[in-house]
């Protein structure tokens, strides 16, 4: 934000008052680099800003343990746990990015998000319900693992909640049920095998929760907003050992960066950029006091279609049409969801460990995830 003697006497005389009459009214550093009067943003901004965030838990820690890539004749496919998987963005990503994966193991309890993810990916994953159940026991049996990757619960972290809980109440607490399977999956220090985790939640949490969490996971998170490579706001902190974690994130050829590249034909975007979507109805709208829709149709507004909201995050068109879900149902699912192009930035260095094939990927072969011992494992065509 800007006051508005800066605004008046930086970029000209009155400009205070003319931009309180744009609705909605976007800042200049996320408009098109170029100068407004004397204000010119730096060319490496949003380096600067993300810096700001990154490291702001007033604590110091080791760096992680760094493992050299492995030649490619050496690299063998991945072996993935994923809590709280939600909708299987993970593995979504994974194999868009070409990475063989020998066995994919999720947690999540969600019955609709368990649906959306078995019917795309035709009961490939395997899932183990409840992340609490998860022994020791169980981890030996299914492992050993390359990647750990998981976001618990944000709606008890999250300050834009006002009657959250924390991170010791509520499911807030389901933090410990990462750290507990990490600890108990990290490699010895004689074990040269390399081992990756990832774990995410919201930015806009109490500093003394995001403290804690760094504690615990003995590391500072990088800042990673989705605007940058797509239509929303998503501002995410990404805890994690994967190498290049906090290198600036940019958009690739296939990434929609506006609004209307997102759109059914005939609709007409009224913005170029949508705040964060979230589980509730009411992100869709725009404007400071939310009464603006995003769309136009017809000469009528209109807010997004459930195909649009999933182009937006990333995903393939009706990704999360099954089930008979209703509309209200498949927002939920991905308002929970990880946007598909930050994980893909932040996949993309496992590339020098792990076995990759020439794109379109080669059916996976998961007849040895078949014979796992799980808590839960749906059946396929419950689903449908």
């Amino acid at each position: 934000s800007y006051c508005a003697d800066c605004l008046n006497i930086l970029v000209g005389s009155g400009t205070f008052d003319s931009l309180k009459d744009q609705d909605p009214w976007i800042c200049y550093l996320c408009q098109p680099h170029k100068p407004h009067g004397a204000l010119v943003p730096r060319e490496d901004w949003s380096v600067r800003v993300q810096e700001l965030f990154a490291n702001n838990s007033a604590m110091e820690f080791e760096p992680h343990r760094v493992y050299p890539s492995i030649p490619a004749n050496q690299r063998r496919p991945l072996r993935v746990l994923s809590l709280f998987d939600g909708i299987a963005t993970g593995y979504l990503v994974l194999k868009d990015l070409g990475f063989k994966v020998e066995k994919y193991i999720a947690s999540e309890i969600c019955e609709d998000s368990i649906a959306v993810a078995t019917i795309n990916h035709e009961g490939k994953i395997v899932q183990v319900d409840d992340v609490r159940f998860i022994s020791k026991h169980h981890l030996k049996q299914w492992g050993p693992f390359d990647l750990l990757i998981g976001g618990s619960p944000c709606n008890d972290l999250s300050i834009v909640n006002p009657i959250r809980k924390g991170l010791y109440e509520g499911t807030g607490r389901l933090f410990f049920e990462f750290y507990r399977i990490l600890h108990l999956l990290k490699p010895k220090e004689e074990d040269s095998r390399p081992f990756f985790w990832l774990f995410e939640n919201v930015v806009f949490m109490n500093t003394h929760d995001k403290v804690n969490i760094c504690r615990f996971l003995e590391c500072n998170p990088v800042l990673v907003d989705a605007v940058k490579v797509s239509p929303a706001h998503r501002s995410r902190y990404f805890w994690g050992n994967i190498p290049g974690m906090s290198r600036p994130i940019t958009a690739s050829q296939n990434d929609k960066l506006s609004l209307q590249e997102c759109l059914e034909i005939g609709r007409k975007a009224r913005v170029c950029k949508v705040r964060t979507i979230t589980t509730n109805p009411n992100s869709l709208k725009q404007g400071k006091d939310d009464s603006q829709l995003p769309v136009i149709q017809n000469g009528k507004e209109d807010i997004l279609w459930i195909t649009e909201l999933e182009r937006i995050f990333g995903f393939p068109k009706h990704y999360t049409d099954v089930r008979n879900m209703n509309r209200q149902q498949r927002q939920k699912v991905l308002g929970k969801a990880w946007s598909v192009p930050v994980i893909r930035h932040l996949f993309a260095p496992l590339k020098d460990y792990f076995t990759c094939e020439e794109l379109p990927p080669m059916t996976t072969n998961c007849s040895s995830s078949s014979s796992l011992s799980a808590p839960a494992s749906p059946d396929p065509q419950q689903h449908r």
